[in-house]
């Protein structure tokens, strides 16, 4: 039970983990924590066919650790993030919940928690976790919630924040994967008079077409089909729409490339990569003047450098875009997509400007499938085994420890890192040329494999 206490967030399997006891617990000991900034909390909930019984189970738990609960109904995760900064009747909330299993399989669902401006996470939701599994307290039904329509005033925000783009003269067409984007976006199209047709924008939490997972090229398969019958830019969003895939006729851009983009409208901005953004991105961006800084992986991570560093934007390779720059720092795929439509208002054509970026080749995050208990301990003994690497291996000019090992070779680099939410170790390989990429490639799976061999 206590794996559904995870590095970002709280995530398991309906009924069989997140039932009826344990969600009210964990609303009651998170009412403790939050109840020492404020008795104030906004809650949303995504297309899940389980997300309205856990939120009614949670607010019973928060009410009886005399929590007063703001109920957004079914709402983007970054609908619930922006309820952060907006008041309710004079009252700012000093925490959010969204229920959500983002991603994940239909029977999934969890909790993304922020508390006083910050990412609730890693250390904290570890020691939330213990506390509920050692809890004695039976919570009885204690549901009081104000229900408050958060949805009206995101789409006010964001159609007077790019009022400048009524009437773009672009045909674009996205699709949601039965998530909650939606809910909103249709909405922010219309009153902004632009082309916009959508597919599959019907929150289903049964997910019927496709899973919403938009980092995975076979789940952008009917978008594509639609963008080539002569749509000029396509979009796409995982289940709770805080990541945006982003795709021109010529392909698919990826979360870095993005970042370089948006950077070119930007004043000299500091910008912020995980471990497995292009050499690419660090590189173009110190040649523009701006400052480029490798970080680790995870929305939550980003979110406390970005605010560390009052930086003016972070990205991660699989979509998730945080705007510092006019924004409130947190990842919203729909604000990622109208700064992308604002680009090309503004004359850049985003192919022309990826072509003319120096070739490298790269891959797409690959795993390697372990348990959740070996995943470390390969990452310690590779980590060891990289000090006095064998015969076979390229020469090493450096190795990144930020987060995992991002080994760094003479005309490329191979990440290899444990995954915070899955048993799995993640791959990335990027270089000058598909030969040196692949050399890359295989001499660091041979030394996974061998070290696996010796657990």
């Amino acid at each position: 039970m206590n794996t559904i206490f995870r590095e970002y967030d709280i995530r398991g399997i309906y009924e069989e983990e997140l039932n009826e006891t344990i969600v009210k617990l964990i609303g009651f000991h998170l009412g403790q924590k939050i109840i020492k900034f404020g008795k104030h909390v906004a809650i949303g909930y995504d297309a899940r066919t389980h997300s309205k019984t856990l939120f009614n189970y949670i607010v019973s738990g928060l009410n009886a650790a005399g929590i007063r609960v703001y109920g957004l109904g079914m709402v983007t995760t970054p609908i619930v993030y922006f309820s952060h900064y907006q008041e309710f009747n004079g009252v700012r909330p000093v925490a959010t919940i969204m229920i959500t299993g983002s991603h994940n399989p239909s029977e999934y669902n969890g909790f993304k928690v922020t508390l006083n401006y910050e990412p609730f996470f890693s250390k904290d939701l570890y020691s939330l976790g213990e506390e509920v599994l050692n809890s004695q307290e039976v919570i009885l039904d204690n549901f009081d919630a104000i229900e408050v329509d958060m949805k009206s005033q995101y789409i006010d925000y964001m159609v007077n924040q790019f009022a400048h783009l009524k009437g773009l003269k672009k045909k674009i067409v996205y699709d949601c994967g039965n998530g909650v984007a939606d809910v909103v976006l249709g909405g922010i199209f219309r009153c902004l008079e632009i082309d916009a047709t959508g597919i599959f924008t019907n929150p289903d939490g049964t997910f019927p077409n496709h899973h919403p997972d938009p980092s995975i090229e076979e789940n952008l398969l009917d978008v594509k089909e639609k963008l080539a019958q002569g749509y000029d830019f396509a979009f796409a969003y995982d289940g709770d729409a805080d990541r945006v895939a982003i795709l021109t006729p010529k392909g698919n851009i990826k979360g870095d490339m993005l970042a370089l983009l948006y950077a070119q409208i930007m004043d000299k901005p500091t910008v912020i990569g995980e471990v497995k953004c292009s050499q690419l991105m660090y590189d173009e961006l110190e040649n523009m003047g701006a400052k480029g800084v490798m970080y680790k992986t995870g929305h939550s991570n980003l979110k406390v450098k970005i605010r560390e560093l009052d930086a003016d934007l972070a990205a991660e390779v699989s979509g998730h875009i945080f705007f510092n720059d006019r924004y409130f720092g947190f990842d919203d795929a729909t604000y990622a997509t109208l700064r992308f439509l604002e680009l090309v208002n503004n004359g850049i054509n985003p192919d022309e400007y990826l072509e003319k970026l120096p070739k490298l080749y790269s891959t797409d995050e690959l795993k390697v499938k372990t348990t959740e208990d070996d995943k470390f301990k390969i990452m310690q003994r590779l980590s060891l085994r990289l000090k006095s690497p064998p015969e076979y291996f390229p020469k090493i000019r450096d190795i990144i420890n930020i987060d995992g090992v991002r080994v760094i070779f003479e005309d490329g680099w191979g990440l290899v890192r444990a995954s915070n939410t899955t048993p799995v170790l993640v791959t990335r390989f990027e270089a000058s040329s598909q030969k040196s990429m692949k050399l890359i490639q295989d001499s660091l799976n041979k030394m996974i494999n061998e070290v696996i061999k010796e657990l």
